[in-house]
């Protein structure tokens, strides 16, 4: 008749007037099952007393799934298992090695950091500042961001390309709170050749707007852009992937429900020109801002005329007679208030401001530098990685004396439930498997994927009809896995902690397998094969053995370059390089970003907000 748990949810989330009425109702419910009985007042008052009782008996059975989450994750987790992360003597030397290698390549980190942050230098940042009276990119997120740490997505990208450095790629992307709301930015940094746009810029918008969609991430634009690299127009343009894809993106991301507020705080030419007037709304600031497809100097060379960038595609113009601009703003200052304000009309519920509580785990975070592998050779069991990483190192594994070599389970990141999926040496037919199995139990479960990889640079070949069975059979259970990483429709984030090599990466959710985030090691590479693991030609007297002698050196030189983490995060193939140290922090924070949807307040309109 009535179902427990409805009750159960009138009782606890109903003052008491209402839990009166409801009291009321199922006292008539009782009356007209039971009308027979009910012949006289003092049998229908029994009646309505009983009714009462049972609703108040029922409040007091609340079922588990009404229990908050903090109830369970107190009840539950203490249970874990709790993982031995001591560090073993037999590898001491190991992780001494590690250790040196990884204070080697974080202080070239560091380096890297501290060159991309100066933007396109101080000359250019005063020029900006002094002359052109803007702020400096880094000093406008400030204003416009919430006083938390937010997160900067592939801070290195752009550096070292074809066609020289281009700091952060010309342009900050990353996700911070606006009004305690998640959002993705992109912002342009005009003293990064002036704003110009270059292919590797196209490609971190992109990437940022693909993280929006994904993770339903409100987006806001600081635009002030010069427009294509013409030089480059060929990388740029015509291709699906090229500039053209970041409008219809925000076209798509209207029709999806994301909001995307613009600021143009500089000059908008050509292509750049398209991202505030597809934007559901937009600021201009006064003197600064200004929005045209072709500016004064094309406007002279085409008609002759004098014309001030003022009058061409000013603040005043676009807000008074164009309509391009929604908000007129006399100030950055005031620009970034503005859209703090629009941010608060969004509709969205206030996230849950109850703090989880949760245990830091029992092991330094420090240690994990020695445990970052320099080669899969020094690779130490994954176990120790994970104890240093899950609340109160507890780790309820799954699977645990069946394919070894993968490590399956579940634990909590600052109070977030996760599954793990953690390379542990070669993906072995039985390791490929389990992996399916636990991948798929997640997938079910609604809980979101943790992937640390450092996969094997390469199988040896079969030297026999039975090894190239078992070499297939490893195959057709690669294959299975890769369908369940590939179908999870679950959050994953994959961080590689050491190698990232051949078809075992994508098994272990590479970037192919679109991750909502993937991170890298400072130590960790990245490449088809390992430099390191290939096979040396004898020597001999022939030139022509000499001859492919040279080529194989110049390869492995070639493979060696190309497969550091700098060069992987400098061409976008990953979401920015991390400390082991603060791999738990960032992990949380994602976690965070993406539980943020389940509280946005989604119109049934499937159609994007077309501006006049």
């Amino acid at each position: 008749m009535w179902n427990n748990i409805t009750l159960c949810s009138v009782c606890k989330f109903f003052p008491s007037s209402l839990l009166f009425s409801r009291s009321r109702t199922l006292y008539h419910v009782f009356k007209r099952k039971y009308k027979d009985l009910c012949k006289d007042e003092q049998t229908a008052q029994i009646l309505q007393d009983g009714s009462c009782q049972v609703v108040k008996r029922t409040c007091n059975m609340l079922p588990s799934r009404l229990v908050s989450n903090k109830a369970k994750y107190r009840r539950y987790t203490k249970t874990y298992p709790v993982l031995d992360g001591r560090i073993p003597a037999v590898y001491q030397h190991v992780f001494e090695e590690n250790l040196r290698n990884s204070e080697a390549v974080i202080q070239r980190y560091s380096e890297l950091l501290e060159m991309v942050s100066k933007g396109g230098g101080e000359n250019s940042i005063l020029r900006h500042t002094q002359r052109n009276k803007k702020l400096f990119v880094r000093e406008r997120l400030k204003m416009l961001l919430d006083d938390e740490s937010f997160l900067e997505l592939s801070p290195l990208a752009g550096l070292n390309m074809p066609y020289g450095d281009v700091p952060a790629a010309g342009c900050l992307t990353g996700i911070g709170k606006i009004c305690g709301v998640w959002c993705v930015f992109m912002a342009n940094d005009a003293t990064v050749k002036g704003g110009t746009i270059y292919p590797i810029g196209v490609k971190k918008q992109l990437r940022a707007q693909e993280i929006a969609m994904q993770n339903r991430l409100l987006s806001v634009y600081l635009v002030d852009s010069g427009g294509a690299f013409l030089p480059l127009q060929s990388e740029l343009f015509p291709d699906k992937s090229d500039g053209g894809r970041v409008f219809y993106n925000e076209a798509i991301m209207s029709a999806m429900k994301i909001p995307q507020v613009a600021v143009v705080c500089g000059s908008c030419v050509a292509g750049g020109a398209y991202v505030p007037t597809m934007a559901e709304e937009t600021v201009i600031v006064d003197k600064i801002g200004t929005l045209f497809l072709a500016g004064p100097p094309l406007v002279k060379a085409a008609t002759g005329e004098n014309v001030s960038p003022e009058d061409l595609g000013g603040a005043r113009l676009h807000s008074k007679v164009s309509g391009c601009s929604d908000h007129f703003a006399p100030s950055e200052k005031e620009a970034y208030e503005c859209v703090r304000n629009i941010i608060s009309t969004l509709n969205y519920e206030p996230l849950p401001e109850e703090v989880m509580e949760y245990d830091d785990p029992l092991y330094s975070s420090d240690e994990l530098l020695g445990l970052a592998p320099q080669g899969y050779e020094y690779t130490l069991p994954v176990k120790l990685i994970v104890s240093r990483l899950m609340d109160g190192s507890r780790f309820q594994e799954f699977k645990a004396d069946y394919g070894t070599t993968l490590v399956t389970g579940f634990g909590h990141v600052e109070g977030h439930l996760v599954g793990i999926v953690a390379s542990n040496g070669e993906l072995s037919h039985d390791a490929s498997l389990k992996g399916s199995h636990f991948v798929q139990l997640c997938s079910q479960r609604s809980i979101p994927i943790l992937f640390f990889q450092n996969t094997a640079p390469h199988a040896a070949e079969p030297t026999s009809i039975l090894q190239a069975e078992a070499h297939t059979n490893r195959l057709k259970a690669q294959a299975s896995m890769m369908a369940a990483v590939a179908c999870a429709a679950v959050p994953k984030i994959t961080i590689v902690i050491g190698g990232c090599y051949g078809s075992e990466s994508y098994v272990m959710c590479g970037r192919s397998f679109s991750p909502n985030f993937l991170f890298l090691w400072p130590n960790a590479r990245v490449a088809l094969v390992d430099s390191r693991h290939f096979s040396t030609i004898p020597k001999a007297d022939d030139s022509d053995c000499k001859g492919d002698e040279l080529e194989l050196s110049h390869l492995k030189e070639k493979l060696e370059e190309e497969s550091s983490a700098f060069y992987s995060s400098a061409r976008l193939w990953d979401d920015g390089v991390i400390l082991p140290q603060n791999t738990r922090k960032v992990v949380a924070q994602c976690l965070e970003i993406i539980k943020q949807q389940k509280y946005q307040v989604i119109s049934p309109c499937q159609y994007p907000v077309i501006r006049m």
